[in-house]
Order: C-alpha cells, then sequence, then structure tokens
C-alpha cells in the first residue's frame, strides 16, 4: 500500500482545517473585551472543540483498525522515530487539547452546551484556582500543537520538494479519475 485509505485521507484533512480554525479563533478570542459577542465566540470555540475530540476519537479508532503505508526503506531510522513520534504526540494532542478545555471550563463553571442543544455534563466543580492552571494547560499544549503541526508540514514539504518522494502526496486528496482507477 503506498497511499492511505480514502477514509484517513478525509479525517486527516478535515481535522487540519478545523485545528487550525479552532487555533486560530482561540488565538483571536483570548483577547477580545468582555462582550455578547466574545462569548458567542467561545461558544463556537468550544462546540468545535467538542467536534474534534470527537472525530479524533473516530480517527484514532480508524487508524487502530487500519495501518498506514510504511515509510520509504531509504528514509534515515532516525527520522522514522521522528515521523512516529511526531505522529503520537499529535493524537494525544487532538485528545488532550480538547479535554483540557472541557475540564478548564467545568472548573470555571461555564458548562459547554453543544450546539446550543445538548448540555455536556460538567467533569469538575467550580475551582477558580484549578480552572485558571487549567487555562494555563490548555494554552500550553495548544503552543506545542502549533509548534508540532508546523514540524510536520515541514517535514512534509521537505520530503516533497528536496527528497521527492511520496510522502506528501500518499496523503494528498485524488483528483482525477485516472488516477482513482490507479
Amino acid at each position: 500500500m503506498t497511499r492511505y485509505t480514502g477514509t484517513a485521507i478525509a479525517l486527516h484533512w478535515l481535522m487540519a482545517i478545523l485545528i487550525l480554525g479552532i487555533c486560530g479563533v482561540g488565538l483571536y478570542m483570548t483577547g477580545l473585551p468582555l462582550s455578547p459577542t466574545k462569548l458567542q465566540i467561545y461558544s463556537w470555540h468550544k462546540w468545535a472543540g467538542v467536534t474534534a475530540f470527537l472525530l479524533a476519537l473516530v480517527r484514532i479508532a480508524w487508524r487502530a483498525r487500519h495501518r498506514p503505508p510504511a515509510l520509504p526503506v531509504a528514509m534515515p531510522h532516525w527520522q522514522q522515530i521522528a515521523a512516529h513520534g511526531g505522529h503520537a504526540l499529535l493524537y494525544v494532542l487532538m485528545v488532550a487539547i480538547p479535554l483540557t478545555g472541557w475540564l478548564m471550563s467545568s472548573a470555571k463553571g461555564f458548562q459547554t452546551v453543544y450546539f446550543g442543544v445538548l448540555p455536556i455534563p460538567d467533569l469538575l466543580a467550580k475551582d477558580k484556582e484549578l480552572g485558571d492552571l487549567l487555562r494555563d494547560v490548555h494554552a500550553t499544549l495548544n503552543y506545542l500543537m502549533i509548534a508540532i503541526v508546523a514540524g510536520h508540514v515541514g517535514a512534509a514539504l521537505k520530503h516533497h520538494f528536496i527528497d521527492r518522494d511520496d510522502i506528501l502526496t500518499r496523503m494528498a486528496p485524488r483528483h482525477s479519475r485516472k488516477e482513482q482507477s490507479a
């Protein structure tokens, strides 16, 4: 197998877009003054976080049942270790970041109501100090995610433009009918 499955590719790019959007909104909203608009943006951010958490669980379940294509044989061993480690850390962060956001919201006393309809149970009692600590943990994990994603993208581009191997193309969506039938 030289390509990921169509489902793996779709989940990869859906999560990539969702994570970039959530991080961007998260960075933007924290600097806003308290207003109804800020509270609405926080709600959207939390809805997207719940969605990302659920999709991450789907993605992990898919990955557990479908092995990814092997890395190129010519890839140095240290790069293979870095690739596997980076992917593992991304999966951990895709679960840990929304979970810390949920815990933070619970500790700060702001229940998440998914799409304004489905109340998500609080996991912790209201505790301002714990909420502030979880805010810092949530932010730190997000900055770590940004760094790991930047490394992931940089490595994919390096493989495509410098090494000229198939690392990037095997995760690219298919564009032509001829390519799909191959």
